[in-house]
């Protein structure tokens, strides 16, 4: 009997204690709000046309209800269905396809986000690991604008 009681008082106690941990809940302001990730540099500095990502996130009753997410070249060239092109020709197919997944991985991204209320639990999508990491470090960025 003394053991079932400790044991359920033990318990109890981990729960609260999880409980308190977890901590409060952002809160968001309603409204739109967007933001632009830094231009992805590799460990040498150089960005290799990397560009970066603008997201645009509209919050609705406190939650995330819309998104949308953009890259863009270095020089700020929208990347869209010419992106991979070489003087507006696919030179190279392989290079291009990969160019247009990795493109096609934003409106993903962006419907993830909407679908999870969160970054939490969206993971990259293999050929667009850098759309991910502009995409993530946008929304933060929007979601700081966006607290209350």
């Amino acid at each position: 009997m003394k053991k079932n009681l400790a044991i359920g008082l033990a318990a109890g106690m981990a729960a609260l204690l999880l409980a308190g941990c977890g901590g409060k809940k952002a809160s968001y302001k309603d409204g739109t709000y967007e933001a632009q990730s830094s231009v992805f540099e590799n460990d040498d500095g150089t960005d290799d046309g990397n560009g970066y990502g603008v997201v645009s996130l509209t919050i609705k009753d406190g939650k995330i209800s819309d998104c949308t997410f953009t890259t863009y070249e270095a020089d700020g060239t929208l990347k869209d269905e010419a992106y991979g092109k070489e003087d507006g020709r696919i030179a190279n197919k392989d290079y291009y396809n990969k160019a247009q997944k990795a493109n096609a991985a934003c409106a993903e991204y962006a419907s993830m986000l909407v679908q999870n209320g969160q970054l939490d639990g969206i993971d990259s999508i293999s050929g667009a690991t850098i759309n991910y990491n502009e995409f993530k470090e946008a929304v933060e960025l929007a979601l700081e604008q966006a607290q209350e």
